[in-house]
């Protein structure tokens, strides 16, 4: 395997110069790059990436915490940031927390310790306290850390509101809101529960107070809650109209119709959030509130790139949201 004193020597130059075009460092004439880099071609010669991360003090590594990858909004989250890091030339560390304090707590030390240059909070049981003292770029996603660490999140007051006002429309006079993952340690610091706030802020508006069933914490996968969902149905027929906080739960509430005999959309309306891509794919076809993840990743691994830049990056950055109409309503 060919080292870099090797191809110092094939191309004429000194150890410090290849080093230098390695890591794009000091003037160097194009004439000169142009013959290390025919060498290092010639040579089949592969720089050893953790000895330039340790000469850069960078690794161009960005450590992304999620509660699971198998939770669909998740997964197409790791999916758009891996992609928008890489176009910026940042490599994605994926460490699922399943909700589980120690485990994430060991994420946080391993990527300390692997030097990443930044880190993106997907997750939202460990103490806030954890992430303050890291010293390092963090971007939040949907929770409130501190106001010197920038949020990414969309509007969720106004999607709930949409969500609530659709079912009025379509003639819904029992509504329920069936939410899930937001009873946490930390739950008055997650962004996502303003879905369910606004949702109720527009019942209330019209004079109807909608039934509210949150499901236990730590399921990320169907039918983690069937038993749970289809005992709420039974315990309340007169519900004719349900917003589930995520498409998830609205897929696993849809399941739940189908087994009691529930017609979807005829006896019972359904509505979703995020929009994941599984919405469109399922029969009948959910009606969702879009998030633009692409969008939101995009902004994320931006405001990561400042920050590693050393520029100041605060603030909560929302956006908004769109209702997407299909069979379930």
């Amino acid at each position: 395997m060919a080292k870099i004193e090797d191809v110092a020597q094939k191309a004429g130059v000194s150890v410090t110069t290849v080093s230098r075009v390695l890591n794009n460092r000091g003037y160097i004439s194009q004439k000169t790059r142009d013959k290390v880099s025919q060498a290092m071609r010639e040579l089949r010669y592969q720089p050893n990436e953790m000895a330039r991360a340790l000469f850069r003090r960078k690794s161009n590594m960005i450590g992304l915490i999620i509660p699971s990858v198998a939770h669909p909004f998740f997964g197409e989250l790791a999916y758009h940031l891996e992609d928008c890091a890489g176009q910026r030339g940042y490599r994605l560390l994926l460490c699922n927390s399943n909700r589980d304090v120690a485990k994430e707590r060991k994420y946080v030390e391993m990527l300390k310790k692997n030097q990443v240059d930044a880190i993106v909070m997907g997750s939202s049981v460990l103490e806030i306290e954890h992430y303050l003292h890291l010293d390092l770029p963090i971007v939040s996603f949907d929770r409130y850390v501190s106001d010197k660490i920038p949020i990414i999140t969309s509007d969720n007051v106004g999607g709930g509101m949409l969500a609530a006002r659709l079912l009025i429309e379509k003639g819904c006079r029992k509504p329920a809101c069936v939410y899930r993952g937001v009873d946490g340690p930390h739950h008055q610091a997650l962004l996502a529960h303003g879905r369910i706030r606004g949702f109720e802020e527009a019942m209330s508006e019209a004079g109807i107070e909608p039934v509210c069933r949150e499901l236990p914490s730590g399921d990320t996968i169907p039918n983690g809650n069937d038993e749970e969902i289809e005992r709420f149905l039974r315990e309340h027929p007169e519900v004719d109209g349900v917003f589930a906080s995520s498409d998830l739960i609205a897929v696993e509430i849809l399941r739940a119709c189908q087994r009691l005999g529930k017609r979807v959309p005829q006896e019972m309306k359904l509505i979703g959030y995020d929009d994941v891509p599984l919405a469109s794919l399922i029969l009948p076809g959910l009606t969702t509130i879009r998030q633009p993840i692409r969008e939101m990743c995009e902004r994320t691994v931006d405001m990561i790139v400042k920050q590693i830049d050393g520029q100041q990056v605060a603030g909560i950055h929302s956006f908004p949201v769109d209702l997407v109409e299909r069979e379930t309503t």
